[in-house]
């Protein structure tokens, strides 16, 4: 117990630290013009899980081409994680893997260099306003969006039935509304991303870029609910753990024809594997139930 709240208060002190260290306004040429005009590579980073596993995940960046939104590089590693999850310091978790993952991109393909990150997860928009974008966009020194898919509950944001109907009042995508804390001062924006979907993105500065451009960035890039750099992140993780997980399984058979049963019990065994994100604000979603695209 005592080593619990000693990490904590640790933790605390490392996010005020950085916290300090975080720019809440564009900085880049391309950010100020109406269409991101100078805006060719938009990465996106996951994590995600198998079910049963808390340790190991797959740790996945993607690079896309703007606006095209093709997939330029992907980078996907199983990695052990060892720090707990601590409601509010997701980014002690994951950050280092995400971390080491664009720093192997530096070096293996320095021109695929993202110009901004989109973060499936919060930055301002965080008890201690410094979420895993923050975290991720400070280490970096990379613009860093959080995009979260549910609400973090903090001081003045609360999912009550006034942020139920300000939510059903988002009719056409790219509808918006502030979230502001008890002071008035915004922290994130809520974002209908999508005219298939009633479920909003919400939306917060990570660093290095300003919130008006966040948005517009966000939803220029979704061509479903979730913005495409981090669906294309989940979707690779996830593919990547289906087949490291597979492939102990996989038996080279002697004969082509004997292929016929194993194939089967393979595909039926990936098939019902199930893959797990942590989220911050719901605890672990099933992201093979759960809406993504």
């Amino acid at each position: 117990m005592a080593a619990t709240a000693e990490r904590r208060c640790r933790w605390e002190r490392e996010q005020a630290r950085l916290k300090a260290t975080v720019v809440d306004q564009d900085t880049e040429q391309w950010q100020r013009e109406p269409n991101f005009c100078g805006l060719e590579r938009v990465g996106g980073v996951d994590l995600s899980y198998t079910k049963g596993d808390d340790t190991t995940a797959c740790a996945s960046l993607v690079v896309l081409s703007y606006p095209d939104l093709e997939v330029l590089y992907e980078d996907c590693r199983l990695v052990t994680v060892t720090a707990p999850y601590v409601a509010g310091f997701l980014a002690f978790r994951e950050v280092p893997f995400l971390v080491e993952a664009v720093q192997r991109l530096q070096q293996e393909e320095p021109k695929l260099r993202p110009q901004v990150l989109l973060v499936d997860g919060n930055g301002l928009l965080h008890p201690r306003g410094f979420g895993v974008a923050c975290h991720l966009g400070v280490l970096t020194d990379l613009p860093c969006i959080g995009v979260a898919k549910n609400l973090l509950q903090m001081d003045g944001v609360v999912r009550d039935e006034l942020h139920r109907e300000q939510i059903r009042s988002l009719e056409r995508s790219g509808d918006t509304f502030p979230l502001t804390d008890t002071s008035g001062r915004v922290l994130g924006m809520v974002l209908r991303s999508s005219s298939n979907s009633s479920k909003p993105l919400y939306v917060s500065v990570g660093h290095r870029v300003g919130l008006d451009t966040a948005v517009r960035l966000v939803g220029s890039c979704c061509r479903y609910r979730i913005p495409e750099p981090i669906r294309q992140a989940d979707i690779r993780s996830r593919e990547y753990i289906r087949k490291h997980v597979c492939a102990p399984l996989e038996v080279k058979p002697a004969r082509p024809e004997s292929l016929s049963g194993s194939t089967d019990y393979l595909s039926e065994f990936c098939g019902h594997l199930e893959i797990r994100k942590e989220d911050p604000h719901m605890g672990t979603v099933d992201l093979e139930k759960g809406e993504m695209f």
